[in-house]
């Protein structure tokens, strides 16, 4: 298959690259900085990419790691909405449209809570939980409109998946989890504000069969792809540190996390919003995980790391 990536010069991009060129498919990368290049909000001769692939999955969108003031929420909106737009535009415009269009999307359109994990059916979607910082709202809003691009858009003849993603762990350099082990090798990764807060996550592995699954089989809107066993922060980083080989954990409150973010450039939602969700759709289509468990999950991507 041809297969087209918008935005896939990063992490999540990296893995599915190198696992959809092993399985011998053809994958074309769009970016602003290598591969085809497009600007992410205008069509362009990368358009003529789409026409006649086989699947498109776009990536595309500004990186969260950043510190959350009102210009770069502004850009994470502006990069995810403008990006699904015009994929939709170049979807719509092709004499030889995809079959598939597979539309990233985030697992933080969940709402921050602790009572019962977040599916598809089921879920309750963020924006109006009280007692948290009200930027927390905007990027639920982000994500409801990244995904209302992809529902909007005019292509009958397309399948269109919603990939509500948790964070995609692989060994990769400057990825989630080599942030993460970096934090516990140096003794950092113990609890944050009390570590009650969930944390969701997927195996690169099983992303990558996920990802194949949603092309072969005819399953459309929402899904979520997340491992089945979400973990509080608390038991998170002591599995993680436990991978490394790390006895202790220095915990931190809230306010310790605030300077710790700010000193790394990014910010505190992502350590403190509860993302407790979980992969009903996967599961009743029979997908089966190779890594449903954060412990085998951490040792094999330490292993692999090393």
């Amino acid at each position: 298959m041809k297969i087209v990536i918008p935005g896939g010069t990063g992490q999540v991009g990296g893995v599915l690259t190198r696992a959809l060129r092993a399985a011998g498919h053809e994958v074309v990368v769009i970016s602003r900085s290598a591969g085809v290049r497009w600007d992410g909000h205008t069509l362009g001769p990368w358009a003529d990419e789409i026409n006649g692939a086989d699947v498109v999955i776009n990536l595309a969108g500004r990186s969260v790691s950043c510190r959350y003031n009102a210009e770069n929420l502004q850009q994470m909106m502006r990069s995810r909405v403008d990006s699904a737009r015009v994929v939709g535009e170049a979807i719509a415009k092709a004499d030889d449209p995809p079959a598939v269009w597979l539309q990233m999307s985030t697992a933080t359109i969940y709402a921050h809570r602790f009572d019962a994990p977040n599916d598809e059916e089921t879920g309750v979607l963020g924006g109006r939980e009280p007692d948290v910082p009200g930027y927390w709202a905007y990027s639920v809003e982000i994500a409801k409109r990244w995904e209302a691009e992809l529902e909007e858009a005019d292509t009958p003849a397309t399948r269109k998946v919603a990939l509500r993603s948790a964070m995609v762990m692989s060994p990769d350099r400057g990825g989630v989890f080599d942030y993460l082990s970096w934090m516990a090798r140096l003794g950092l990764g113990g609890p944050v504000a009390g570590g009650r807060q969930y944390v969701s996550w997927i195996h690169d592995d099983d992303f990558v069969r996920a990802v194949a699954l949603l092309i072969r089989e005819p399953i459309s809107g929402a899904v979520n792809l997340a491992a089945p066993g979400p973990v509080p922060q608390r038991e998170f980083m002591r599995e993680l540190r436990r991978a490394w080989h790390v006895p202790v954990g220095l915990p931190a409150t809230s306010w310790m996390a605030e300077i710790g973010a700010f000193a790394l450039r990014t910010d505190t939602e992502l350590l403190l919003k509860s993302r407790r969700v979980v992969p009903g759709r996967l599961q009743d289509a029979g997908f089966e995980f190779h890594f449903p468990n954060w412990r085998e999950a951490a040792q094999n991507l330490a292993e692999r790391r090393r």
